[in-house]
């Protein structure tokens, strides 16, 4: 191998946000003392940290499997469910161990309380996404979801309606929906709900990859702020590259004496990040 002396420094605000940390060391504490837990679909975006915890005795199920589990601890990780969810714990005889982000449960309030008030509610989120299923399950269903605003043209609007985001969301992608539906003749009651761990992030990493020649940004696929955040990195350096593990990395990218900046969503598990650091320093 070539060596090409790379300076290689991890992004100090990436990784986990509280949420995600919250969810995973309430899992481990059970783990640990149990051997074993339920949990309703993926603990985080993340699959090499999937695979950490499911060798340490999680196991993830999805809804099907809920329906016919009696009496066993299920684990509700970040993103939040829906409230039919809590009515089959109760039905089943489950206890749930609801690590339901704060942000997110907060965010699910807000649009129950908007659909008890007969609003209309509109749910600029990602279709078929987790925290979005949970959302959207506060208003029995009835909110419209859309991922650009695009989606709306074919639907029949009321003049008035209530405009909500997932958490995870671009902020500067939701006012400028908000500006164009309004210019429209909408009467829009928008709520900025994203969530400001996320936000922040924009703004850090913008700073963060314009110090670097090469930016490697490491999460998982199904992860929608690492889409988001990538994004972000690739707009303000040209360099950028998007890996999920290690065995993504090609030395072709990287020329010698390259300052080398490593970032990740708020579902990249630091360790994951140190293992790319410790590979781009041996080459």
């Amino acid at each position: 191998m070539n060596n090409l002396n790379l300076q290689v420094n991890i992004d100090k605000s990436s990784g986990f946000c509280f949420g995600v940390v919250y969810a995973i060391e309430m899992a481990e504490d059970i783990l640990d003392n149990e051997g074993y837990l339920y949990c309703l679909g993926d603990i985080v975006h993340n699959d090499e940290e999937v695979e950490r915890l499911t060798s340490r005795g999680l196991k993830i199920i999805d809804h099907d499997v809920l329906k016919n589990l009696h009496n066993e601890k299920v684990l509700i990780r970040a993103h939040g469910e829906a409230p039919s969810t809590y009515q089959l714990a109760l039905e089943n005889n489950l206890t749930l161990i609801d690590a339901s982000c704060p942000v997110v449960l907060k965010l699910q309030n807000r649009i129950k309380n908007s659909h008890d008030d007969d609003e209309q509610v509109l749910i600029f989120g990602k279709h078929g996404h987790a925290e979005v299923i949970g959302l959207q399950g506060q208003t029995d269903g009835k909110a419209i979801v859309f991922q650009d605003l695009a989606e709306l043209d074919n639907i029949e609007l009321p003049s008035k309606f209530t405009l909500y985001s997932q958490t995870t969301k671009s902020t500067d992608k939701f006012y400028t929906i908000k500006d164009e539906l309004l210019g429209r003749g909408y009467d829009v009651k928008a709520n900025d709900t994203i969530c400001r761990q996320v936000s922040n992030r924009y703004e850090e990493l913008e700073n963060f990859v314009s110090h670097y020649d090469k930016i490697v940004f490491v999460s998982g696929k199904k992860s929608s702020n690492g889409k988001v955040l990538y994004d972000v990195c690739k707009k303000y350096n040209d360099h950028s590259y998007f890996i999920s593990n290690v065995e993504e990395l090609d030395t072709t990218w990287f020329a010698e004496n390259d300052k080398v900046g490593i970032c990740g969503a708020t579902s990249t598990p630091m360790w994951l990040m140190e293992k790319v650091k410790a590979e781009l320093e041996q080459y």
